[in-house]
This record gives C-alpha cells, structure tokens and sequence, in this order.
C-alpha cells in the first residue's frame, strides 16, 4: 500500500494559515504590522506541525523523521512566532518573550533528556 504524501495537505492548510493571518491583520486588530503578521503564521503552522506529529504517530515510516522531532520542532516554531508576537505588540514587552523562549527549549530539553532515559 502506498504511504500517503502529507506535501500538498501541508501547502493548503499554510495557505489556510496565510488568509487567517491576512484576515486577522486587517479586520480584527488593524495596526497590526507584517511583522506581527509572519510571526502569527509562524506560530500558526507550528501548531499545524504538532499535528503532523500526531499523524505520523499513527503512520510511521521506516526512514523519516520520528513524531517525537516533528513535535520538538512544531513546539519550537510556536513559541518562537509567538515571542516574535509579543514582541511585536509591544516592545516593553522583550524580556516575556525571551523567557519564553528560554522556558520552551529548556522544557525540550530535559523532555528529551527523560526520553532519553526511557529507552
């Protein structure tokens, strides 16, 4: 049975991704920059990358990446658009989305250093 290619499912639900994005800069929050804009599709399709995890749980390939990376990086692509977001809002704000960032890879990291242990 052939494996089902998740490229074209991806490309729709980013276009997806870029219109909410589009609509929420110019509809709901009206100041909102581009800069604020990319941010929020960078934390958008990282949640959309925490899915694909989810799938690829359920449909693992022999030679791909494992769920567990494609979770770590759909985690890192949410909280790196999502400090980029706040900052973005405000600048005082700076140091909250540093210690998101710092909260986010140390939380990986010693998940991935437990997962580690398991094995």
């Amino acid at each position: 049975m052939p494996r089902m290619s998740l490229g074209l499912l991806s490309f729709g639900v980013f276009v997806i991704i870029v219109a909410i994005a589009i609509v929420v800069s110019v509809s709901v929050q009206p100041n909102l920059s581009w800069g604020a804009s990319l941010a929020l599709i960078i934390a958008l399709y990282g949640g959309w990358t925490i899915a694909l995890a989810g799938i690829r749980i359920k449909n693992p390939e022999k030679y791909a990446r494992g769920a567990f990376s494609i979770f770590a990086w759909g985690i890192l692509l949410v909280a790196v658009g999502g400090a980029w977001f706040i900052y973005s809002l405000e600048a005082a704000y700076w140091l909250y989305s540093v210690l998101l960032l710092l909260i986010v890879v140390g939380i990986l990291a010693v998940v991935s250093a437990l997962r580690g242990f398991r094995k």
